[in-house]
């Protein structure tokens, strides 16, 4: 979870909010806390590797909605991987002063997606560890930093501790989305329920207990940052503002290990992704969901989901650049969250035991802060929204076509 979701979205955040972005990465986690409620119950109830999908599926069967939506929740976490792989690259290329336009990023950005898809090709057990240690090495690192930087500042959080002044309740709205993505990789864990021990309690605990470090690491590194920047200086440097908030607090060396830990945080986030992601593909391959060819390659068909995975990844990374990526996985992520829950409250609720208030607003915050975005979208960049049409469109009419034929023959 701790990846893109800290390093890149903390600049594009505080243009939205503004002086009030650490206050948009809390609203995000109380937003997160009650989606994470629909996943709990599912994932106690329905523990399994198939994780939304299956939930999905027990929600409204194996039809259009099912195969969209989690095809939806697939193509968010693709666009999430080609944010981490761009994060990386601007990150990276802080030790060297080139700046964030150049060519360079895609290029190494692309390149991080390729060093994801050999380890993963490695097997299961070599993923384990390696995420493991990079996890403990990230959240300690970020924590020191974060408590370095507000020493640093005197703990003065002038420039985050004023009414904002270019910020609109709807733009704080638009950041609480964007904020979002930070806390989603949890819904990767529900994928965990035919590994780990005692599934029906641990699945659960986890996505709480990681739902929890997040909220603490990213308001510790919310504040460090506010205090050591300006406002205008933060979105100045949006795609590298921790990198950026590191020199006036710690010099040249606070850069270099700053950097440091974002490359290692970037590269362990998008190799657990990729892991993640191409297995909950070839979890609707074997469900028979969504179409699959093997385009004459060797090996099974997680081998190829592996593939095709990082090649979409790949694409967007070179024509996307990481306002555009953050936005239109907050949409996709969103909207399928919001049938997840629909779901759950229509289909489920007395099966799993869930409380229908929670249901219902969790649904209703999901569609203000949906509807906010999609407002700041359409009055500042139409691109997004025409793309997010276009892909959900596509998306759902595919899949309808691809199970009308499939039910036919």
């Amino acid at each position: 979870m701790i990846g893109a979701g800290i390093f890149a979205l903390t600049g594009q955040v505080a243009e939205l909010a503004r002086e009030w972005f650490p206050l948009a990465f809390l609203v995000a986690a109380i937003v997160v806390g009650f989606s994470a409620y629909s996943y709990i119950k599912m994932a106690n109830a329905y523990p399994s590797a198939g994780g939304i999908a299956m939930f999905l599926e027990k929600a409204y069967g194996r039809g259009t909605i099912t195969a969209a939506c989690a095809l939806l929740m697939y193509l968010s976490m693709v666009i999430n991987e080609s944010l981490v792989a761009r994060t990386f690259a601007t990150y990276a290329l802080q030790l060297f002063d080139v700046g964030s336009k150049t060519w360079l990023v895609p290029v190494l950005g692309v390149s991080v997606l390729f060093f994801a898809f050999l380890v993963n090709i490695l097997g299961n057990k070599f993923i384990q560890t390696f995420s493991f240690f990079m996890a403990f090495i990230k959240i300690g690192g970020l924590a020191l930093l974060a408590m370095g930087g507000l020493y640093a500042s005197g703990l003065s959080f002038e420039s985050i501790s004023v009414q904002p002044q270019d910020s609109t309740f709807t733009g704080f709205l638009g950041a609480v989305a964007l904020g979002i993505l930070a806390y989603k990789g949890f819904t990767t864990i529900t994928n965990s329920g035919g590994e780990i021990q005692e599934p029906h309690k641990n699945v659960g605990r986890a996505i709480m207990i990681s739902i929890a470090i997040c909220i603490a690491v990213y308001l510790l590194v919310a504040f460090a940052v506010g205090g050591n920047l300006t406002i205008d200086q933060i979105v100045q440097s949006k795609d590298y503002a921790l990198a950026e908030a590191a020199r006036p607090a710690f010099g040249q060396s606070g850069l270099w290990i700053t950097v440091g830990f974002a490359i290692v945080a970037t590269v362990s986030g998008v190799i657990a992704s990729v892991f993640a992601v191409s297995r909950m593909l070839a979890m609707l391959t074997d469900m028979k969901l969504v179409p699959h060819s093997h385009f004459g390659m060797p090996g099974d068909v997680q081998k190829h989901t592996l593939v095709y995975t990082i090649v979409f990844a790949m694409m967007l990374t070179v024509f996307f650049d990481l306002g555009r990526i953050a936005s239109l996985g907050a949409i996709f992520y969103i909207v399928m969250d919001m049938v997840i829950h629909w779901g759950v409250l229509k289909h489920l609720r007395k099966e799993v035991q869930a409380n229908a208030f929670i249901l219902v607003t969790a649904i209703f915050l999901d569609a203000v802060v949906l509807g906010a975005l999609l407002w700041i979208k359409a009055q500042s960049d139409m691109m997004v929204i025409y793309a997010a049409i276009v892909g959900m469109i596509a998306v759902f009419a595919g899949e309808r076509w691809f199970l009308n034929g499939k039910n036919n023959s």
